[in-house]
């Protein structure tokens, strides 16, 4: 996670986005979210056993990714939460980059289940 947030911070602040911040919490934030969905399991993957296996888990972080769209588009928590609001383009490669921690994490299960 955090070399993932490392990597997001020096591409958005090398090609000057004003946002890089809020990128780097986006992309910390939604990985941690990624991160507890793929380690619910010790040994099965979540695609085997299914989101909806813990709803309360789920709930969770359905709720954490409303707070963080919140944090980022809701104008009154800009100077509350020092962020700005992102581009499609930016919320997308956020999304996208977060997913590196899930997907490490069930291809770390995958390969444990093997031996």
């Amino acid at each position: 996670m955090g070399g993932v947030s490392l990597v997001t911070e020096m591409g958005a602040y090398s090609t000057h986005v004003d946002q890089w911040q809020t990128m780097v919490f986006t992309v910390l934030t939604l990985s941690q979210m990624g991160h507890v969905l793929a380690i619910r399991f010790d040994q099965d993957s979540l695609f085997q056993k299914g989101p909806l296996s813990n709803v309360w888990l789920l709930g969770a972080v359905l709720l954490t990714f409303a707070l963080q769209m919140a944090t980022i588009y809701v104008p009154s928590l800009n100077p509350i939460f020092h962020t700005m609001p992102l581009t499609l383009d930016q919320l997308s490669l956020c999304i996208l980059l977060s997913t590196i921690v899930f997907v490490a994490v069930e291809i770390e299960k995958w390969i444990r289940r093997r031996d």
